[in-house]
């Protein structure tokens, strides 16, 4: 069932993460060079730890790109000592990869930096500002959830959570 007034709602709020997001790049760059990857090898990284190794394949099916695409981006990453290539024990026809402790080590690093940008944030917004936002991200992360149900976000969610501009 469409509901124009909550479809709206959505596209101001994505408006409004678009800008917060266009204003955190723009703000901390500098920050964010000094990590000497491309964001589609961030990728491969990030997507490689969260499996904890992966086939070529699985790997370019889970980027949704093309095995010689992967291969490419694999073969940079490994040359910079950020993944590790061998041969499948169970198969040795299949090359897994896996992140290695430099890998993991720069993938902390963007997890500082992104901590570093949410604690200055966090610090200039007002207390009762701060409530709502805490709320919020447990409301998301909450959504988030991969066996959420729509019962499992809070009733009470929209109540808790009001733009600061609106009458509670």
């Amino acid at each position: 069932m469409l509901d124009p007034e909550r479809d709206a709602t959505i596209a101001r709020v994505i408006e409004d993460y678009q800008s917060l997001m266009h204003r955190l790049v723009s703000a901390h760059l500098p920050e964010f060079m000094e990590v000497a990857v491309t964001m589609s090898q961030a990728k491969v990284l990030y997507t490689v730890l969260a499996a904890g190794s992966l086939s070529m394949s699985e790997l370019a099916s889970r980027l949704r790109v093309s095995l010689s695409t992967t291969s490419g981006q694999v073969d940079r990453l490994v040359e910079q000592g950020l993944l590790d290539r061998h041969d499948d024990p169970s198969d040795r026809r299949q090359v897994v990869v896996s992140v290695t402790l430099a890998g993991e080590s720069l993938l902390e690093r963007f997890r500082e930096l992104n901590n570093e940008q949410l604690l200055f944030l966090l610090g200039r917004v007002d207390d009762d500002a701060l409530v709502l936002v805490e709320r919020a991200m447990r409301v998301l992360a909450e959504a988030a959830d991969p066996d959420a149900g729509p019962d499992r976000v809070p009733a009470d969610a929209p109540a808790m959570i009001q733009r600061k501009d609106e009458d509670p």
